[in-house]
C-alpha cells in the first residue's frame, strides 16, 4: 500500500514583528558596546541580532501535521483513532480556552500570537489528557484533515 501525501502541515512561525525586535536587540547590544570601539559595536550588532533571531526562529519552528493515521503536534504524536470530533475556536473562544476555561491536564500547543485554535477531545480512556488545544492559523483545514484521516482508518 502506497502512503498518501500529507493532508495537512503547518509551521507556527513567529510574526514579522519578532524579526524587527531581534534587530532591535542587536542594536541594543551594539549601543552597550559602543564605548569599546567600532569593532565591538559591530560584533554586538551582529551577535545580538543573531542570538535574538535564533530564539525567535526556534520558538516559531513548531509544526502541526496530520500524517497517515496520526496527528503530530510539536513533540506529541497521537493516533487519530484516540481523538474525538474537533471544535474550531474563534479568537474569543480560543482566548477563553487558554485562560479561565483551561484544564491543567490538557495538552496545549499554544502560540499567543495566533488568535485561532482547534480543540480536540481525547477519547482514549487510558489517557488522562482531556483534550488537545492547538493554536493554528487554519483551524477548519486542520479539522477537515483530522476527519479525513479518521475516515481513512475506519
Amino acid at each position: 500500500m502506497q502512503p498518501s501525501a500529507t493532508p495537512y502541515e503547518e509551521r507556527l512561525t513567529a510574526p514579522r514583528t519578532w524579526w524587527l525586535i531581534s534587530f532591535l536587540v542587536g542594536v541594543s547590544f551594539a549601543l552597550i558596546l559602543l564605548p569599546f570601539g567600532t569593532l565591538p559595536l559591530l560584533g554586538g550588532l551582529v551577535g545580538g541580532t543573531a542570538a535574538a533571531a535564533v530564539v525567535a526562529s526556534s520558538y516559531g519552528s513548531v509544526r502541526i501535521r496530520v500524517v497517515g493515521d496520526a496527528l503530530i503536534a510539536g513533540e506529541a504524536k497521537i493516533p487519530v483513532t484516540a481523538l474525538g470530533e474537533a471544535e474550531v475556536l474563534d479568537p474569543e473562544e480560543a482566548r477563553a480556552w487558554r485562560t479561565y476555561k483551561a484544564d491543567t491536564r490538557a495538552f496545549l500547543l499554544l502560540r499567543a500570537y495566533i488568535p485561532t485554535a482547534l480543540k480536540v477531545p481525547v477519547t482514549d480512556p487510558d489517557d488522562p489528557t482531556p483534550y488537545l488545544y492547538l493554536s493554528t492559523r487554519e483551524p477548519e483545514r486542520l479539522a477537515q484533515a483530522l476527519r479525513t484521516a479518521r475516515g481513512a482508518t475506519a
